[in-house]
């Protein structure tokens, strides 16, 4: 059976758990997410792999960009991903990744680009279901009225992710930071 390498990490707004199969980043989510044990469970099924926690070089790599992150220092994760999805999903899940930082995208938006505008509700379900919270960036994503809306990370943590961006982006910070 394959296996998924994990380490806790420990971040400014939470505690995460990180999972690397084949050599790429499959999971970096937040430990008290709710749904913590469902998103393990499909990423297990997804590989067909247990969790092992150990010992893997990308952990250092993650904890080097997620430093440089919080900093100020990084917008951009270099790390190799693996998502686990259908084609849809990980095609929602790319088109993350191109908002960029210190900016923010609605829903809708995120649905007329992927070119399927009547599929808001499926793209905020799946965008929910991102098991690479911080480097796939689903905390940019809004509702269209700019109000914040669900992250497994909690939406005082979505707020300080948008707010540390917008301020090392140089925009107008609202609110404490970290």
């Amino acid at each position: 059976m394959n296996r998924i390498i994990t380490k806790e990490i420990e971040t400014p707004i939470g505690r995460m758990i990180a999972g690397v199969i084949h050599e790429k980043l499959c999971l970096f989510d937040f430990e008290q997410r709710k749904a913590i044990g469902a998103t393990m469970r499909r990423v297990s099924l997804f590989f067909g792999a247990e969790f092992v926690q150990g010992k893997h070089r990308l952990f250092e790599k993650l904890e080097t960009e997620i430093a440089a992150y919080f900093s100020g220092e990084l917008q951009t994760f270099s790390l190799p991903i693996q998502f686990s999805g259908t084609p849809f999903q990980i095609e929602v899940w790319q088109q993350l990744q191109t908002i960029e930082y210190g900016t923010t995208r609605s829903y809708q938006e995120q649905a007329r680009l992927i070119g399927n505008e009547k599929a808001v509700r499926a793209i905020a379900m799946i965008n929910g279901m991102n098991s690479l919270a911080i480097v796939v960036p689903c905390h940019r994503v809004i509702a269209s009225n700019g109000a914040l809306t669900g992250y497994s990370g909690g939406l005082a943590a979505k707020k300080r992710l948008l707010a540390h961006e917008q301020k090392h982006a140089g925009l107008a910070m609202q609110g404490e930071l970290f």
